[in-house]
């Protein structure tokens, strides 16, 4: 397991480069980035809402199951370190990442490498007074575990390009305000991405299409918890067709013009979440209200 000393060094370096991009600038505080109040449209018009960036998502194909170390969220939540360790302190992330790593996952991560070499992707995001340690300090732990089991190595190089502001927000606000990311993709390798939480798999889905889009492939998706049912990343055929038969193609045409993809690129959690809205100008007119409440 490493110790904070020498890890220390990758994290001011990354969290540097993550401010550097968004604010172009090196500061200690991400400055927003200033964008125009969103359009809310009659509901008759299912014009797309211009304002949501764009993040790219690829095709699921057969990508499985994310592995969840603590499927009891208050296992992690409610430990001792966890709020420090979310709030940017190395030593508490350190500690909770040790005391709540499950070492059959572990087991899991090599069988599911089938001897590749991967790269190890933590998601780095900015939380209300740091940046969240915990995925840095779980890929740092994880690298050492798989010491010798598989060839495996940590980048702090690929960082969230935006502050979305998921922890604590609703299904709605996390769809409005898609996780993006930037920097450097190594053309052809294969990358597992660590999170400290699964929640609808968003985030992932993001990563996973940034990095493929640039070259990467990302084979596998890890987290220290979540829900059981939020492994299920892939959205299945009948989850599909419900939501198809439910809101219809002209939502799904609305959608693709407002986030760029089609409901089959949606994660499984997202897809039923979307499925149990009433009907589709609730689904439009939820978005446009999460969008609003960000940028009033």
């Amino acid at each position: 397991m490493p110790v904070p000393g020498e890890i220390t060094d990758k994290i001011n370096a990354a969290n540097a480069s993550s401010i550097a991009r968004v604010t172009g600038q090196k500061t200690d505080i991400i400055t927003p980035i200033d964008e125009p109040k969103p359009i809310i449209v009659p509901p008759a018009r299912m014009e797309p809402l211009r304002e949501i960036e764009r993040a790219p998502r690829t095709p699921w194909g057969d990508f499985p199951d994310a592995l969840i170390h603590q499927t009891s969220i208050p296992t992690v939540q409610r430990h001792p370190k966890y709020r420090a360790a979310k709030d940017g302190d190395i030593a508490s992330a350190v500690q909770l990442v040790d005391d709540t790593l499950n070492p059959v996952l572990v087991d899991r991560i090599v069988a599911e490498l089938r001897g590749r070499s991967a790269i190890l992707v933590p998601v780095f995001a900015e939380e209300a007074y740091g940046v969240n340690r915990i995925p840095m300090v779980m890929a740092e732990a994880l690298e050492a575990h798989l010491q010798g089991r598989a060839s495996i190595n940590v980048t702090a190089d690929i960082v969230q390009a935006n502050r979305a502001g998921h922890t604590g927000a609703s299904g709605w606000t996390r769809i409005a305000h898609p996780t993006l990311f930037d920097g450097p993709i190594e053309k052809g390798s294969a990358y597992v991405i660590v999170d400290d939480f699964i929640g609808q798999g968003g985030t992932i889905a993001n990563l996973k299409g940034y990095i493929e889009s640039h070259g990467g492939e990302v084979i596998l998706a890890t987290t220290l918890t979540g829900q059981a049912y939020s492994a299920k990343l892939v959205s299945v055929e009948t989850t599909l067709a419900a939501l198809r038969a439910k809101h219809g193609k002209e939502l799904e045409d609305w959608w693709r013009s407002t986030f760029g993809y089609g409901f089959e690129r949606l994660t499984e959690s997202e897809a039923r979440y979307l499925t149990r809205a009433e009907d589709a100008d609730i689904i439009r007119n939820r978005l446009a209200q999460a969008r609003r409440q960000a940028n009033p």
